[in-house]
């Protein structure tokens, strides 16, 4: 018999799992930019609380999903089964060869960064390739903590949420701890206010991870919705908390044209200690986001092999480990592979961010689309507000696309022409095994 995913995720790992894929480096690396595109104090807070009810009603729209359809692989199942196969294996061709591996080294490489800034053995010599290095020692090390097994996964994933937590909270402390800043409101820089909503989604992306793992959940039916409202819950409350103390301890232009915004915010109470304090905390944040990252993503490359036969060793479930080892390995080493190519963390950023709100907009209508198809399924969990609630954030994901391909329209194109190849292999994967097409075979 083949072996199956277990359900091992209690819901205090499934929240955990959330928590520390959305919470990554992108509050520290995004909070000033996103503030250029805030006009002023109130409209930052106002940009994350709005970025927090956003992603609410999208993650209520996947909750009715992932408790009807509790299988591994997420918006693949949904898909396929809205839409049809071609459109599953097109989001699991776009997520193994675009989406995942990219999101990994951008994490990867923010790791790096602060690492090499605590400790460069390298400083002042003529070797320069350290932060590819450090960030390649990170996808290693935690690709091979999930081989290994689903609990040490979901152990480590614990572990760095709670201290990146922790963390958060004390960096909160310090900046509410020393003088207020003075408020002249005049920004830096100006930036759109639909790509500062494009960022503030981004640093709130991960929710969705819970429906990759939804047959390793325990008690899926209540428990997927309840780490959905407290995962997001936890973390709207933890960026307005960061992001007023930000504006406390340095007001609303010292935030905008802040470079290292929590070491700025927490220097004047912890002079000494701000900048090794806040780069080890960030490193916790990122290594929480790639290890969650890499743990979820192998789930949607293991639905993907084991529905279509040119992919078949990806969909091999490890019977010991209990987990998809060959689907981690290679996203592993795609990942490697792009860690020497990938550019900035913005374009990085934009680089997805058309491609992922296009899958968003699918899966979200997919809500509608198989209550119409598959009207007699049980339900456990019906979206609240429908179909308002879908349609807000599907009409924010049209709109947050449209935003995107504006502002890179090249990046855009580079994306856009990846997932027309991926249309390609789909053709290709319909083959019979024998590697022939269709139209081959019956002219024989």
């Amino acid at each position: 018999m083949t072996a199956q995913p277990r359900p091992e995720l209690t819901l205090f790992d499934s929240t955990c799992l959330i928590v520390g894929i959305i919470i990554g480096a992108g509050i520290y690396q995004m909070a000033p930019d996103i503030a250029k595109g805030a006009g002023g104090p109130g409209g930052v807070l106002g940009l994350w609380a709005l970025g927090g009810l956003l992603s609410l009603c999208g993650a209520l729209s996947y909750a009715e999903l992932a408790t009807a359809y509790p299988r591994e692989g997420g918006d693949y199942v949904y898909l396929s089964r809205a839409y049809g196969p071609w459109a599953g294996f097109l989001f699991g061709w776009a997520q193994l060869a675009i989406v995942r591996p990219g999101d990994i080294v951008v994490m990867a490489f923010a790791f790096a960064t602060y690492a090499r800034a605590i400790f460069d053995p390298w400083a002042g010599t003529a070797f320069a390739y350290t932060p590819q290095l450090y960030a390649a020692l990170a996808v290693i090390g935690l690709t091979g903590i999930n081989v290994w097994g689903v609990r040490t996964g979901k152990w480590t994933q614990n572990l760095l949420t709670t201290v990146k937590a922790a963390g958060l909270l004390l960096i909160v402390a310090a900046a509410f701890a020393q003088p207020p800043a003075p408020n002249p409101v005049e920004s830096t820089g100006n930036l759109p206010w639909s790509l500062a909503l494009i960022f503030v989604l981004f640093t709130y992306g991960g929710w969705n991870e819970m429906a990759y793992v939804a047959a390793e959940v325990k008690h899926p039916r209540r428990n997927i919705v309840r780490a959905l409202f407290l995962g997001l819950a936890a973390v709207t409350l933890l960026y307005l908390l960061i992001n007023a103390a930000f504006l406390f301890a340095l007001g609303y232009a010292g935030l905008t044209a802040s470079e290292a915004v929590a070491v700025d915010a927490v220097a004047g109470g912890l002079p000494r200690l701000a900048g090794p304090l806040v780069a080890a905390l960030i490193c916790i944040s990122a290594l929480g986001a790639v290890n969650g990252l890499i743990f979820t993503g192998a789930r949607i490359s293991y639905a993907m092999g084991a529905d279509h036969w040119q992919f078949r060793r990806l969909g091999r479930w490890h019977p010991r480990r209990g987990t998809p080892v060959t689907a981690l390995l290679l996203q592993g080493a795609i990942a490697l592979g792009l860690i020497v190519v990938l550019g900035s963390f913005v374009h990085a950023v934009l680089y997805t961010a058309a491609t992922v709100y296009s899958f968003y907009l699918a899966t979200t209508l997919a809500v509608m689309v198989l209550r119409r198809k598959e009207p007699h399924l049980e339900r456990p969990y019906r979206v609240i507000g429908y179909p308002v609630t879908p349609l807000l954030f599907a009409g924010v994901c049209v709109f947050l696309i449209h935003a995107a391909v504006i502002y890179k329209p090249g990046i855009a194109a580079a994306a856009a022409g990846l997932l027309l190849l991926g249309l390609g292999v789909w053709w290709r994967s319909t083959w019979p095994r024998g590697g022939r097409s269709p139209g081959r075979r019956n002219h024989r």
